[in-house]
């Protein structure tokens, strides 16, 4: 594996690192460029660890992703789908920059130097702190960026008016140190939502700080607020050493605690925690494809099963053809937010419960009558085993299997169509479509969506 060598591209490299049939390859020059290169038109490209494609042109991107999809289902999966429409052909984005409704910087007591002449002046002027993205493979370093392609504009206004002033030695802010653990700030997350009456984008700011002091903030809360789109701006205090950025506490500085996305004719709240779909837009497409999925008669006589339900998206947007929806989640405040969005839009047939997935028992599943379809999202690491065999045993007539990681879904697609040989568990599934949706141009993620039916 080499990163950010391109497919059929001729290069020079060192290997890095070395296990039997494995080997990692750091790229020290291109011989042959790939016949889809391009220009990438981000001036971090080469140096930061988002888009690592940006170099590719979109058109290459995507045939790439699908040919990956295609290779797991085939061989990871183990499913025969030369001549059949199982695979459909993936679902492009739009939009190619300026898409993510989140972006999280951190800011860093060690500036990463990047190649480039012009920026190691600019990391140099910033004696040695930054603020921006962690260098790839630096749990330590920080890349200074100034804007992000991927943000929206307005949150870019916030960063830029924040890396104008957060170094003023008048404030007597530091940047918060991963070795020695002592310093204030730790990041900066902007979040983009649209206004629920006119539509237009509105701004959260929330600074992560490793202690309470709103004083030292206060400079930066009366610079942000000036610029039209900034609505809420919020302080998340983690004084663990640890360098996330959810905090055990939480305070409002500015403006409201929330702000609000529409997607698909519903309104959410987004609290500064919520887990969100990152792309607003595309999410629209996505969501979409799982409606058509499900397939759902609408005269309300269908329960739904909500599997990683998050903040309650995808099931509250089915809800409105479904006799009930039952979400289950392991992070209370998603709950929290689920439970909320259902009573913001009036939904009074879905039910939300916390729990954890992987560690379901006998008892599960005695809360809730035997669903007509079922709805799994899970994280990268895919299903349980549990989980699995719940499902397995279940018999739902249909599944749709949403994934942000193809190889954990062709694996988990592979045990409900042809099952646990070695438990002596059969599959009863059979997969009739998936759906490959291109979610995060310029980066090698890909969302699918998957059909399974009963046999």
């Amino acid at each position: 594996m080499c990163d950010r060598a391109l497919p059929g591209e001729r290069f020079l490299g060192r290997v890095s690192r070395k296990k039997g049939n494995y080997a990692e390859v750091t790229k020290l020059k291109t011989i042959t460029p790939h016949h889809d290169s391009v220009e990438a038109p981000c001036e971090y490209a080469s140096d930061c660890g988002g888009c690592k494609t940006q170099n590719l042109s979109y058109e290459a991107q995507v045939r790439a992703k699908e040919q990956q999809v295609h290779d797991l289902i085939v061989h990871v999966g183990r499913f025969s789908i030369k001549g059949t429409t199982i695979l459909k052909p993936i679902v492009p984005c739009d939009i190619q920059f300026h898409y993510r409704n989140k972006m999280e910087f951190s800011f860093g007591a060690q500036c990463w130097v990047p190649r480039d002449v012009a920026m190691v002046e600019q990391a140099l002027a910033e004696k040695g702190c930054s603020l921006g993205l962690h260098a790839p493979g630096f749990f330590d370093k920080v890349l200074h960026v100034n804007k992000c392609l991927l943000q929206s504009e307005a949150a870019n206004k916030v960063l830029a008016v924040v890396q104008d002033s957060w170094q003023d030695p008048d404030l007597g802010l530091t940047p918060y140190n991963c070795r020695s653990h002592v310093g204030f700030l730790k990041h900066l997350m902007l979040r983009t939502g649209r206004n629920i009456k006119t539509g237009c984008p509105e701004i959260m700011v929330n600074f992560v700080t490793s202690s309470y002091k709103p004083e030292l903030l206060e400079p930066l809360v009366n610079n942000i607020s000036a610029i039209p789109e900034v609505v809420s701006i919020m302080n998340n205090v983690n004084s663990s050493v640890g360098n996330t950025s959810v905090g055990e506490e939480e305070y409002t500085l500015y403006g409201k605690p929330k702000i609000t996305e529409i997607l698909r004719g519903l309104t959410f709240q987004i609290s500064p925690n919520s887990f969100f779909q990152t792309n607003s837009h595309q999410a629209e497409v996505l969501y979409k494809l799982i409606e058509d999925c499900a397939d759902l008669k609408g005269d309300g006589s269908e329960t739904v099963l909500d599997l990683f339900c998050g903040t309650g998206t995808i099931g509250l947007t089915l809800a409105r053809r479904a006799k009930h929806v039952y979400g289950y989640e392991v992070v209370p405040e998603a709950i929290a937010d689920a439970q909320q969005n259902a009573q913001l839009n009036d939904i009074s047939n879905a039910t939300f419960v916390q729990g954890d997935l992987n560690k379901i028992d006998d008892n599960f599943g005695r809360d809730f009558p035997k669903p007509d379809i079922v709805i799994s999202d899970p994280n990268r690491p895919g299903m349980h085993l549990k989980l699995i065999k719940f499902l397995l045993k279940l018999r739902a007539p249909r599944i749709i299997y949403v994934s942000c990681n193809p190889a954990t879904c062709a694996r988990d697609l592979d045990y409900l169509c042809h099952g646990l040989a070695d438990q002596g568990i059969e599959g009863c599934y059979q997969l009739k479509s998936v759906q490959p949706v291109d979610m995060f141009p310029h980066t090698p993620h890909i969302e699918c969506v998957c059909l399974l039916e009963l046999c």
